[in-house]
């Protein structure tokens, strides 16, 4: 990282810009370890936190040059999916306020949101960071509809459409929309958070300033966070770039086989462009956007990267995610058409388990013993020695499913292994019904029901490399429980002690073996499958929440 926070994108132009996705990542990476080692590295969490701040606010100061919470952004690793290089100035002038950027912008807002409450639950001063990113999105979430607080003046949200663009701004109020349907327009989706009920009286200053914020800019609260005024499922708040009427919209495109819906995941760009390119003639010079489901007809970046139509994982299981939130929300209330004009309607959950079977299907045999991603070769598909070696393709054709880009991209291709996982046994099989609504319940378990959920007593351990306290730790998050006090520490093994130096612990039991604990998850992940239970619970990845019931056990 440069000292000024900007983060390089990639080693032939360390200048550009990629999507801000470390805070995601480095927030997962956190809760899978708790969940899979029985303890959380808060020093990992926190010291990586105070970097991210650095890269948040590179990312306002320079990539929101008119300081309206819209953002420009450039590169943001969607090599051509626009009408222009994004990495370039734009040959009609003025500048390129992003529909993506923007609202990546909203999804970091609310990684740090969700990072600053998980690590105020330890040290109360994050209350006030959380606070921070609390009004940056809300500022931003107004942005993406109205430029500057008049209801009349629109940015990046066309109503006709029902679809977010990109606009290239001249200055003023004058503005271009680019009315092109493209994953631009689906990344607003992203920014999703639930929070439990729980948790908000738990953070007194954080409550404090959610609270003032929407007593003092009406305006802007009343248009954004109806949802904090309504609770939805278990009693749940949202927080969310798109409204519930918005996101129906958006998602009755984005369901439709004739525009983004294929039979291997969501498209990059909407097959309406097929038939309907967009175009424009700029000093005597054609730009033209198209449906390209396969290999790119453009040279840009290489020629060799193409975002105007094929299947990317990275970007699919990123919208899985962002519906399953949204389904921890709505709950069954929300039921959209999947696919659009079958008639079948379905939660949120059932569309992102829908996705999730589409993609398996890149890679799962058919009828015919072939996958669709080897492309009809034989070699690939029936030879003893190539059949079972699959090849993880950088990304895949929109309508065939065709495996292109480099071969052996197993960084977020591999997410597939992920998906098979989270599905497990109720993975749909070729002959079964294409429609899942009449058979859901061979294929679907809701993984956000918490009724009848086994929870552990105990928290994960906390794992710290310091022996002494933060200023600011608190002890009154899990009032009640068996919490320690504030002279001591506790270890890796959980085991409660002062703060004398590491090593010089008496009388400690042997600290467990790490493995039996990894030993444990995985055996019980076998068993699930073994006996057809129902799908993990795998909501502490996905948000923060006060344990409750862990609560209660220690008060008990």
């Amino acid at each position: 990282m440069h000292p000024n926070g900007q983060l390089p994108a990639y080693e032939w132009n360390f200048g550009d810009v990629n999507p801000p996705v470390h805070a995601w990542a480095v927030f997962r990476t956190f809760k899978i370890e708790r969940k899979m080692y029985g303890r959380q590295d808060l020093d990992f969490l926190e010291r990586v936190f105070q970097k991210l701040l650095l890269n948040f606010t590179w990312w306002v100061n320079r990539k929101d040059s008119s300081d309206k919470n819209v953002f420009e952004g450039g590169f943001l690793g969607l090599d051509n999916i626009g009408l222009f290089n994004r990495s370039e100035p734009l040959p009609t002038g003025g500048v390129l306020e992003q529909a993506d950027s923007t609202g990546w912008m909203a999804f970091y807002s609310l990684t740090m949101l969700n990072i600053a409450l998980e690590l105020a639950k330890h040290r109360r001063i994050y209350e006030d960071i959380a606070s921070k990113f609390f009004e940056h999105f809300l500022l931003i979430s107004d942005a993406m509809t109205f430029r500057s607080g008049d209801d009349n003046v629109q940015s990046l949200w066309n109503e006709e459409d029902s679809f977010y663009y990109d606009a290239i701004s001249y200055g003023g109020p004058w503005t271009q929309q680019l009315p092109i349907r493209s994953l631009v327009g689906l990344i607003p989706l992203y920014a999703v958070l639930t929070l439990e009920p729980e948790l908000i009286n738990k953070f007194p200053s954080f409550k404090r300033r959610v609270e003032w914020f929407i007593e003092n800019k009406p305006d802007i609260a009343e248009r954004n966070i109806a949802s904090m005024k309504r609770r939805g499922k278990d009693d749940r708040l949202l927080l969310a770039l798109v409204s519930k009427d918005r996101l129906v919209k958006i998602l009755e495109r984005m369901l439709d086989e004739t525009e983004f819906l294929s039979e291997h995941g969501i498209r990059s760009m909407s097959k309406f462009h097929q038939d309907n390119p967009y175009s424009m003639d700029v000093d005597g010079q054609t730009y033209k956007v198209n449906y390209v489901p396969g290999d790119s007809d453009s040279s840009l970046f290489g020629g060799n990267s193409n975002w105007r139509g094929p299947i990317w994982l990275c970007v699919n299981f990123l919208l899985v995610e962002s519906l399953l939130r949204f389904h921890m929300f709505y709950g069954d209330t929300l039921q959209v058409e999947c696919p659009k004009g079958s008639g079948d309607y379905m939660h949120l959950g059932h569309v992102a388990e829908e996705l999730q079977h589409r993609m398996q299907h890149l890679f799962a045999r058919n009828d015919e013993g072939r996958r669709a991603v080897n492309a009809g070769s034989d070699l690939l598909d029936f030879d003893e020695h190539w059949k079972d070696n699959l090849w993880f393709h950088e990304f895949f054709d929109g309508d065939s499913g065709r495996g292109l880009g480099t071969s052996h991209q197993c960084g977020w291709t591999g997410l597939i292994a992920k998906i098979i996982h989270d599905t497990g046994i109720n993975c749909r099989l070729p002959q079964t019904p294409r429609s899942p609504f009449a058979a859901a319940s061979h294929y679907f378990d809701d993984i956000f029901s918490r009724s009848g959920r086994p929870r552990g007593s105990d928290r994960p351990s906390v794992r710290r490399s310091s022996t002494t306290r933060s200023i600011g730790n608190r002890s009154d998050f899990y009032s009640g429980d068996a919490t320690p006090a504030a002279s001591t520490v506790l270890d890796e093994d959980d085991e409660s002690r002062g703060p004398s130096r590491a090593g010089s612990r008496r009388g400690s039991t042997a600290a467990p073996d790490n493995q039996d604990h990894v030993d444990s998850y995985v055996e019980s992940q076998l068993q699930r499958v073994r006996s057809s239970a129902s799908i993990a619970t795998y909501e502490d990845e996905f948000e923060t929440r006060a344990d409750k019931e862990n609560e209660q056990n220690g008060q008990s």
